[in-house]
């Protein structure tokens, strides 16, 4: 756990380059960066590429680690590999590039009292003008053997040149050329001295009575500059709390907000349910009707439906969905059913015109090309049509279901009476941007069902869903086989090629999914070295496969491309499809039998396990195939439980044990340090801030008595992403 410098060792006046802590007086947390002493118009630009605009997104510009340099090692008794601090002078310094991937680097000798050794730092040869020989270094990092002795790689490492003599543990920030964690300490420490008695509590004073939480002041100083372990942990906490309690209030304003929309309430219509459910060629699991049953009974009422409908990889929803989309139908509304993709719209539209033209609906395609209409009139044939003419028809109230992508949204389309709009794979719209759906002018909003392939741990569904009611689907149809999951050394690769050609041989085709489009030209990334789609392609086509028909699909494709190769795809011309995560949304393709995935260690368990679910969607056998060439720990842990588990909601709490939240909800669209995202894990913390929240709105729905809090709350409608 990290830690840092205490609060009370700023640096003097002349330490912070001249800068008179005074000159804060009058500084704010509204106040512009560019405002604060020695920050001129270069440190303004950038300090906002890091988006840092204030003086408080500047101190809620949290560290991303500490260093703890409190205890220091002599050189002499580093005999193990381990975490160390040395202190000592530089005798040393040079420049150079690795031997094999031609990285450049800086080299340092050191030596203290007792031995000397070397310090290595990795793709930062400007260390050899910044560093002088002769100057005394802290040095704190992981020790490693080498042929000529133990050294440190890209160690952390503080001057102590005008260091306070007590110096123990030290803040460590993301970083961006020309902003060094030195440089943000020097202008955060005189900013928070200044800012002392003056920072407002965004929290109500009751709850941080009732946690038992540091205020924000005390929070606040903890995280920059803490005087413990512990401290810093309570600081954390507190942070933690906070963040997850504005999203809370957030989400919980947001529902009542929408409680008090109006909607069009929609009867129950049994008989249209019924034989549509009795044409269909499988039973309905009970999770199905289920989920079926509580959409239908919230499509009665007169308030909207915000509901998420979660369920595993090939589950059923687009079914639920249709089921839901009839009944509104058949009580005289319009449907407007939005997929992320061309062409997963594409698939939407003929499953549910084949399962629909018998109750003689008309259903459209709007997707920004080829417009489609599939009438009751054609008898289940599709007519291409102009964008106009369907455009016309949705406005008049002539079609009934409009199938499409962003498209649905745009200004031209206008709906004569919608009742119901479905959002597929987790692509969710608040109540303003729904709104542009309605021509009603009488305030009416349609209800909303939101799907999502992706199995999300509860306690995540509460904090990224927790405006939406649930409705979970986890049964897979009985005649679903299970795919057998193979983990694949580099050894192994031949045989598993050999298996694959025979499975073509006998009709069945085949995905391979490569984590980058593009070679990385960075040496350091850890995408280097991994397959491109592009460079796999060639390979399979020339090299392993050049008696089978090859192609790629990707997203940088054009939309005409891609819907042909799809088409060919499914027409069975092509034999097997190299793609990145593109495939991952939604596409279905029953012949399908073998799964390859490159790289598979660079893949989120869920992500791993919906690429697995495009396969075995037929009635033939299907084999997942996870290629890697990681020998590490984590990783065999992590594909070892997708061998063991064809659960999508324990695979989802496994990938959050291990990987953490940001594999689900992102944690650059977050804007979020680990220690908060961290505490996304624990369900216990998201209920209470839950239970706060709704306890604050209770007693004051406007935040009226809180007036800070309101407009932190209003803040994050512009800030917080959670599509």
């Amino acid at each position: 756990m990290p830690v840092a410098q205490r609060i009370e060792r700023f640096p003097a006046e002349e330490e912070v380059r001249g800068s008179n802590p005074l000159g804060h007086a009058n500084m704010a947390f509204s106040t512009p960066v560019s405002k604060i002493p020695n920050i001129g118009s270069s440190y303004e630009s950038k300090l906002k590429n890091l988006k840092i605009r204030t003086v408080g997104d500047l101190l809620y510009y949290f560290p991303s680690r500490y260093e703890d340099l409190s205890e220091t090692t002599s050189i002499s008794s580093i005999y193990s590999e381990g975490r160390y601090t040395i202190r000592g002078k530089i005798l040393r310094i040079s420049t150079g590039r690795t031997l094999r991937r031609r990285i450049p680097f800086s080299e340092i000798t050191i030596k203290d009292g007792t031995g000397e050794m070397k310090a290595v730092f990795l793709n930062q040869p400007y260390l050899a003008k910044n560093l002088k020989e002769g100057e005394e270094l802290l040095l704190s990092g992981k020790a490693s053997y080498s042929r000529e002795g133990v050294q440190f790689v890209n160690p952390y490492y503080e001057r102590t040149k005008g260091m306070y003599a007590d110096i123990g543990i030290t803040p460590v920030y993301p970083e961006t050329k020309g902003l060094s964690s030195r440089w943000l300490r020097s202008i955060i420490a005189p900013l928070l001295k200044t800012l002392e008695s003056k920072i407002q509590e965004t929290l109500p004073k009751e709850v941080i009575k009732k946690k038992q939480l540091y205020t924000l002041e005390e929070a606040l100083k903890e995280i920059h500059f803490p005087r413990s372990w512990d401290s810093l942990k309570k600081a954390q906490e507190r942070l933690s709390f906070e963040r997850i309690f504005l999203l809370q209030l957030f989400l919980v304003k947001q529902k009542m907000v929408l409680g008090k929309r109006k909607s069009v309430p929609v009867d129950i219509k049994i008989k249209e349910i019924q034989k549509l459910v009795s044409d269909l060629p499988f039973d309905l699991t009970n999770a199905q009707k289920k989920a079926a049953w509580q959409i239908i009974k919230d499509l009665e009422k007169d308030f909207p439906m915000n509901r998420l409908l979660e369920g595993d990889v090939g589950s059923g929803k687009t079914v639920v969905a249709i089921i839901a989309a009839l009944s509104v139908i058949k009580g005289g509304y319009q449907v407007a059913f939005m997929a992320p993709t061309g062409v997963l719209s594409r698939q939407h539209f003929d499953e549910i015109s084949k399962l629909l033209w018998r109750f003689k609906i008309d259903v459209g395609l709007l997707t920004g090309k080829k417009d489609k209409l599939r009438s009751n009139k054609l008898k289940g044939d599709t007519l291409e049509i102009s964008r106009k003419k369907l455009v016309e028809k949705v406005k008049k109230g002539e079609l009934s279901l409009l199938v499409g992508t962003h498209a649905l949204i745009q200004e031209e389309v206008k709906f004569k009476n919608l009742g119901l709009v479905v959002l597929d794979e987790q692509h969710r719209f608040g109540v303003e941007q729904r709104s542009k759906l309605c021509l009603k002018d009488d305030g009416r909003v349609p209800h909303l069902l939101s799907m999502t392939a992706t199995p999300i741990p509860r306690t995540l569904t509460l904090t990224v869903y927790g405006d939406l009611d649930l409705s979970v689907i986890n049964e897979l149809p009985k005649e679903r086989k299970k795919v057998i999951t193979r983990i694949i050394s580099p050894k192994k690769r031949k045989e598993a090629y050999h298996f694959i050609g025979k499975e073509i041989e006998k009709g069945r085709q085949a995905f391979f999914i490569c984590p980058r489009i593009e070679e990385s030209e960075d040496n350091e990334s850890p995408w280097a070295g991994l397959k491109s789609v592009e460079k796999e392609k060639e390979r399979l086509d020339e090299e392993v496969f050049p008696d089978l028909r090859v192609e790629l699909l990707h997203g940088k494709m054009k939309s005409t491309e891609k819907e042909k190769v799809m088409k060919d795809f499914k027409s069975k011309k092509i034999d097997i499809l190299v793609s990145p995560s593109v495939i991952e949304v939604g596409i279905d393709i029953k012949n399908a039998s073998v799964m390859v995935i490159e790289g598979a260690e660079m893949f989120g368990l869920s992500q791993l396990h919906q690429f697995r679910g495009r396969v075995g969607r037929g009635e033939f056998q299907s084999y997942c195939f996870l290629f890697t060439s990681s020998h590490t720990g984590r990783t065999k842990e992590r594909l070892k439980a997708l061998l063991e588990s064809d659960n999508g909601f324990q695979l989802a709490e496994k990938d959050l044990e291990i990987r953490g939240p940001g594999d689900f909800v992102g944690k650059r669209q977050w804007g979020s340090p680990d220690f908060t995202m961290e505490a996304l894990k624990d369900r216990e913390l998201v209920e209470e801030a839950r239970s706060e929240a709704k306890e604050v709105l209770s007693q004051d729905p406007e935040l009226k008595e809180h007036h800070l809090l309101k407009r932190r709350v209003d803040s994050l409608e512009k800030k917080f992403h959670l599509e």
